[in-house]
């Protein structure tokens, strides 16, 4: 299992996340913000929006909210948000990719450089792991082995990078311009993802034992619970045999 997309999404079907649904939800509405104040208001022309609809529909983010946020973008009321994006290193020569919305960029950086040096990590220069990371659009499916050929060969010929059939998921990556698309096509078998994202993904995968899994998810956890982090991404991979021993 790899990336943190996946670690996160299993976490949350073990109901581990529950406690964190109104931060979650606080998150995918502080990116519709953000991408309404940037380019606008309509999602049809504005497709980081577009993204960030889906991300928070596929989040169960109620109706009402979405659109609050997209008000406030477009009211300017976002205007002292800030977005910065820092790079570090984690338990076991992981690379870490943290992407943060705030209002206080110094008060940030402490806390965040903070939380990896309690967990065995710490932050790096600009680029000093960015270079072996792409970005990419990740549609996550529930695995569905009626549909499995259809969903690879739709998802492909849409302009898929590749489609990895993983634990009880499909997991779909694409250029960050074809997420939409994509999506779009794979509705027409009348399913509709779990999680909608944009996140970075790194050739060059850390196999991690039990011991530095745990500090790793304790350093992510607490990382998500800051405020002004958005996302997370990172290049660990562990086997789900180890992931099971890990007492969370």
């Amino acid at each position: 299992m790899a990336g943190h997309s996946k670690f996160k999404n299993i976490m949350f079907r073990k109901g581990a996340q529950d406690k964190k649904r109104a931060k979650i939800f606080a998150k995918l509405g502080r990116e519709v913000q953000i991408a309404s104040k940037i380019g606008g208001s309509d999602p049809n022309s504005n497709h980081r929006l577009r993204t960030a609809i889906d991300a928070a529909k596929a989040a169960n983010v109620p109706k009402d909210n979405i659109e609050r946020a997209i008000k406030k973008g477009s009211d300017a009321e976002t205007n002292n948000l800030e977005e910065i994006k820092y790079e570090g290193f984690g338990p076991g020569g992981t690379a870490i990719i943290v992407e943060t919305m705030t209002d206080n960029k110094n008060r940030t950086i402490s806390e965040i450089r903070q939380i990896f040096s309690k967990n065995g990590g710490s932050i790096g220069e600009s680029g000093s792991v960015s270079h072996s990371f792409k970005r990419k659009g990740e549609l996550i499916y529930k695995s569905n082995e009626d549909l499995k050929n259809k969903i690879f060969d739709i998802a492909v010929e849409a302009g898929a990078d590749d489609v990895i059939n993983e634990d009880q998921d499909y997991i779909v990556y694409c250029d960050p311009k074809q997420i939409i698309t994509i999506k779009e096509k794979i509705s027409q078998l009348s399913l509709e993802p779990i999680s909608v994202s944009l996140t970075w993904i790194s050739d060059n995968k850390i196999n991690l034992n039990k011991e530095d899994g745990k500090k790793l998810f304790n350093l992510i956890n607490q990382l998500e619970d800051n405020e002004d982090v958005q996302n997370i991404s990172s290049n660990y991979d562990i086997s789900k045999e180890v992931f099971d021993t890990i007492d969370f």
